[in-house]
């Protein structure tokens, strides 16, 4: 059994403990969607450039089909979720309220949706260079909600070496439990998948990050595990966010990785349990990535779920199968509470870093008012990267976002834990992503 024992865990500092709500869907297996009539698959849907549509209005596609190659090094492939046609290549509806340039897809009725085999990728004997290139061609990014593309990841630059891989399974946010669900329904799974990039990363060994409120997901991960393997499973204090890479790198290897700076320059190589099985599954049965498990949950919906969905499937539709919504309902959100997007529309379509669609209430959700900022240091005492989240906040009120590059607002991960901790309600995360998205677009210094 290679669990670490609790006193080598190290934690990180600061943080926030938000009231967990996992117990609505913890338990709770895994189903499988149906199929729809329609699919929209963005082109902009990870980080990095859009990818290029290789496929023409009007054209038949196979399910698992590559629909889009990769735009630039930093952009990856996609894939059609369902066989069907063509309808559209045009701007559709995307989460946040903008519109985005995509692939619109609809469902042959008649096809049996049956995958096209594929053989095993040799993955044993695949150089760098063909590992990289693979895992871009499989369209994988990560799967906790940043979708970045995970290739860009694997590529290292010359001089460095990945010693540690380390699996994230904290899913520290409330209400998520995908990650969870995966865990215990698919843990030999991700061992393959851990046992696939050791080998091409060259990396020494793994470490499997679990939150204690998790147990089963512990016990299924050691069932699995042979005493061989270099892979070390470490129990973990519940606390949020506990799942950001560099508060996960603190917790477990006692290392900061500095402002500036990568996990790869510590050695380290992060993945989230997702990424690593959407791994296996491409080199071991050649299924790209189509789908994904989301959590469907919150007191706004009449029937809490963990769904195994087509990537595209419009949330309206994930909704209805979940027995739609409650009367009260008042607000949508994609992924966790505290990091989560809100959901302008329910045309938007499920995307490849979708954790979560969360419906919330106005009985107990609807917001306070705001008062002013007293000084009380709470949002201090919670920012796990050690900013002044309130000066930050001060300075995007009053549009000064050139100053807030001298107090480090880009190393903000935007977490949310300020504004959980703010007494006075301040939206200080809302503030901070608005300012960043100034400071980043052209001629900030200008204005």
């Amino acid at each position: 059994m290679n669990v670490l024992p609790a006193f080598l865990r190290h934690g990180f500092a600061h943080g926030v403990h938000p009231e967990g709500f996992k117990e609505r869907t913890a338990d709770l297996p895994t189903q499988r969607m149906p199929f729809v009539e329609r699919y929209v698959m963005p082109l902009n849907q990870h980080l990095g450039a859009p990818a290029t549509p290789l496929v023409e209005t009007g054209e038949r596609v196979r399910r698992g089909q590559r629909i889009a190659e990769p735009g630039a090094f930093v952009s990856t492939s996609l894939h059609s979720p369902v066989t069907g046609r063509v309808t559209a290549i045009a701007n559709r509806r995307f989460p946040g309220g903008v519109f985005a340039r995509s692939i619109e897809i609809e469902t042959d009725p008649y096809a049996t949706q049956r995958l096209d085999p594929r053989p095993p990728v040799d993955w044993r004997n695949l150089t760098s260079e063909g590992f990289v290139s693979q895992v871009q061609h499989a369209g994988i990014v990560g799967m906790g909600g940043a979708a970045f593309p995970s290739h860009v990841k694997y590529s290292i630059p010359e001089g460095q070496r990945i010693d540690h891989l380390l699996v994230n399974g904290a899913e520290c946010e409330p209400y998520l439990t995908n990650d969870h669900r995966l865990m215990v329904e698919r843990p030999d799974a991700l061992l393959r998948g851990i046992e696939i990039i050791l080998h091409n990363l060259g990396a020494r060994e793994a470490t499997i990050g679990v939150e204690l409120n998790k147990p089963d997901a512990i016990t299924a991960l050691e069932s699995q595990l042979r005493p061989s393997q270099p892979i070390s499973i470490v129990p973990l204090e519940v606390k949020y966010p506990q799942g950001a890479e560099k508060m996960l790198i603190k917790a477990i290897y006692d290392k900061e990785v500095p402002a500036g700076e990568l996990p790869r320059d510590l050695g380290i190589a992060v993945n989230n349990v997702g990424t690593v099985v959407a791994i296996a599954d491409w080199f071991e049965t050649g299924v790209p990535l189509i789908e994904r498990i989301l959590t469907v949950s919150g007191p706004g919906v009449v029937n809490p779920s963990n769904l195994i969905v087509p990537l595209g499937t419009p949330v309206r539709e994930v909704l209805n199968y979940c027995g739609g919504l409650k009367d009260e309902a008042i607000e949508l959100v994609m992924g966790g509470p505290m990091m989560g997007m809100p959901i302008a529309s329910l045309d938007v379509p499920v995307l490849k870093g979708t954790s979560g669609i969360l419906a919330f209430t106005k009985i107990g959700d609807s917001r306070p008012r705001e008062y002013p900022c007293i000084r009380c240091g709470r949002c201090l005492e919670a920012c796990p990267y050690f900013l002044n989240p309130s000066r930050l906040a001060r300075l995007a009120k009053a549009r000064l976002y050139e100053e807030m590059n001298n107090y480090f607002v880009m190393d903000c991960v935007e977490c949310g834990s300020c504004t959980y901790a703010c007494p006075s309600r301040i939206p200080i995360v809302q503030l901070i992503r608005t300012a960043k998205s100034q400071l980043r677009q052209p001629g900030a210094a200008d204005r």
